[in-house]
């Protein structure tokens, strides 16, 4: 079974990636514009009428903003927890409420279907309301989405151990954070256990439990004041020629645009993916 991955933006501004068949597919989080999803999803020829679900990692603006728009407008059901529901519900941010009808109650680290996908939400640590990252399973293939996550658990280990693909949070470059403008309140939220994963510290896990079957890293979530893709780029592979993983080699490492889409990613039944045209450069 052929899938495709986008992700149409991953930062501060908004978050939101498309993983798909070639019958239908699954938003996670929903926080930019709805005219953005539509316009990107059109562009690379994924009709929005197939998205069968919107999984939702936390009820923050940059992860929430069109969930209830898209769902509504679109009649698309919203998957996550029940927390995570009440939080969005009472967000100033999503100006248009989801409905009882689309409102879909997920369970951490029970699995819900949807379609091809197999998706298992599980406990990540973060200040929202409450937090998941996503291991999802398709035939015989496992993402793993952790786009905010201020440390890494036991929980977070269990189910990256198994996965093929992973979009993993590398917020900030510490000594980025440490000369940037944000004032120390603002900082020490980044850095505690309940906040942002740095670059260093997203390529220190990496080398410690590197999975077996990893093929490909997408760094996500990259702070425009406190980050550089070339940065967050050079410190994991580091890392990983620290422990004789190769980038390009042994695994492909790519970090995402902070506010602009990917081309589309397809992955062959053989595991070998690659993406339609050319991206743009990641590294200005």
């Amino acid at each position: 079974m052929k899938l495709k991955f986008i992700s149409l933006a991953s930062g501060s501004s908004g978050n939101c990636f498309y993983l798909g068949t070639h019958s239908h597919g699954i938003l996670i989080d929903a926080g930019i514009g709805i005219r953005a999803i539509r316009k990107v999803l059109r562009e690379r020829g994924i009709a929005l009428e197939t998205i069968r679900g919107i999984f939702i990692t936390h009820d923050h603006a940059d992860h929430i903003r069109s969930a209830g728009n898209l769902s509504e407008g679109c009649n698309i059901p919203v998957y996550t927890t029940e927390a995570i529901h009440q939080g969005m519900m009472k967000s100033y941010c999503m100006t248009k409420k989801i409905s009882p009808v689309n409102r879909r109650i997920i369970y951490k680290e029970e699995e819900t279907t949807v379609g091809d996908f197999h998706v298992t939400p599980f406990e990540v640590p973060h200040d929202g309301t409450d937090n998941v990252g996503y291991s999802i399973r398709c035939g015989e293939t496992n993402f793993c989405f952790i786009t905010d996550i201020g440390h890494i658990t036991d929980t977070v280990k269990r189910y990256v151990a198994n996965t093929h693909y992973l979009i993993l949070e590398a917020n900030y470059d510490e000594q980025m954070l440490a000369e940037g403008p944000y004032p120390p309140v603002l900082q020490a939220r980044i850095r505690e256990g309940n906040g942002h994963l740095s670059n260093k510290a997203a390529g220190e896990f990496l080398a410690n439990y590197f999975p077996p079957m990893l093929r490909q890293i997408w760094l996500c979530h990259l702070s425009k004041e406190n980050n550089k893709p070339h940065l967050a780029y050079h410190t994991v592979a580091d890392a990983l020629k620290s422990i004789g993983k190769e980038v390009d080699k042994d695994v492909r490492l790519m970090p995402l645009p902070r506010t602009s889409p990917t081309q589309v990613y397809e992955i062959s039944e053989e595991g070998e993916g690659h993406y339609q045209g050319m991206m743009k450069s990641l590294f200005d």
